[in-house]
């Protein structure tokens, strides 16, 4: 198992701090020693994981937006970061059909704007852009999608992150070729954890539903999708990062998602909710023929095995749990950071 003690005293560049993923990776960093800077717009959300765990007091937080490069360099120089993980984007995919134009100047000029800082420092050694299983040519088979398969996302959101991913290709290619700068890119599946508080996701949906004690809205329970918990794609990109830190030839392109036996219908993981949930909370099916979203998508991640010798460490249902923990803490007044810690220490194996 990887040793997230190789961040102790680390200088690490994280964007999209503030969100949802961002929050939870930058709390694995501090908690490993690691020195975090962050570079976000503020938190999406009302109310946020970040500040919710109080991220800003443990790290060096910058809020600006990822289009902004003046301001983005500015930070970065100032930072001077060894490692480098971008998260920061427009992540939801209605939000996409409504504002196509912020989405790909946020997906694909961010990415743009992150590189020129890293092309234009010499301290940079391990850079890694987070994107989507989404990113693929989704032709709705049964079978999962492997890197070298076509990048062509339907909707703006998923097209935004596949040019995301040829724009690092190209940055690759033409500036780091000499592999002075290790980069790869992560494309993983949904995920789920406490303090996902996003709209059009199912799992805040279910939490907003509990705190109102009403019913769950599913508008699409026969979408097939690979769930994971957030601790899992995150470790992945920390060890990914480190791993190309110290040998360059670990940097490639990979899929990170939970094993096929993850892959549910959004019927039957709301159902699984409800039973850890309890309190006799049930759901309603309410189609309401919305934008084009994908009904299958799966990824094979036998690349990212096979290299690390990494496997997943919760399954679906322990990793509901853990979403349920989390949020039940939080709606009783509770120490979320704690309950945070706890959860990074069990799924760690500590």
């Amino acid at each position: 198992m990887f040793d997230i003690s190789f961040y102790k005293g680390k200088k690490v560049f994280v964007t999209g701090h503030t969100g949802f993923k961002g929050s939870w990776l930058c709390k694995m960093l501090v908690n490993a020693g690691a020195e975090v800077t962050g570079y976000s717009l503020n938190p999406p959300t009302n109310p946020s994981l970040f500040e919710i765990a109080d991220i800003a007091s443990y790290i060096h937080s910058v809020i600006g937006d990822i289009r902004d490069y003046e301001a983005l360099k500015s930070a970065f120089d100032e930072a001077q970061p060894e490692i480098v993980l971008h998260l920061a984007a427009q992540p939801i995919v209605r939000d996409s059909y409504k504002d196509p134009a912020y989405t790909y100047e946020t997906n694909v000029m961010g990415t743009v704007n992150i590189l020129e800082c890293v092309r234009s420092n010499n301290c940079v050694k391990s850079f890694l852009n987070v994107t989507t299983d989404k990113v693929y040519l989704n032709k709705e088979w049964v079978w999962g999608y492997r890197e070298n398969e076509k990048l062509d996302g339907y909707d703006p959101y998923s097209n935004s992150k596949s040019c995301s991913e040829l724009v690092t290709h190209s940055y690759k290619r033409s500036f780091f070729g000499d592999g002075h700068v290790a980069i790869s890119t992560a494309r993983a599946g949904n995920v789920i954890g406490g303090g996902d508080f996003a709209n059009d996701r199912i799992i805040p949906d279910c939490i907003r539903a509990a705190q109102k004690h009403e019913d769950i809205i599913v508008r699409n329970p026969y979408s097939t999708r690979p769930y994971q918990h957030v601790l899992e794609p995150l470790y992945s990109y920390l060890m990914i990062a480190a791993m190309q830190y110290e040998d360059g030839r670990y940097a490639d392109y990979y899929n990170v998602g939970p094993d096929d036996v993850d892959c549910f219908q959004t019927g039957a993981l709301v159902d699984l909710f409800v039973r850890k949930w309890g309190e006799g909370m049930k759901w309603v099916d309410r189609y309401d023929g919305g934008p084009h979203e994908a009904n299958f998508l799966k990824l094979d991640c036998s690349k990212l095995k096979a290299t690390f010798g990494w496997t997943p460490h919760w399954n679906l249902d322990p990793a509901i749990e853990k979403v349920v923990e989390w949020s039940k803490c939080w709606m009783s007044g509770g120490d979320v950071r704690a309950c945070m810690d706890r959860q990074i220490e069990e799924f760690m194996g500590r």
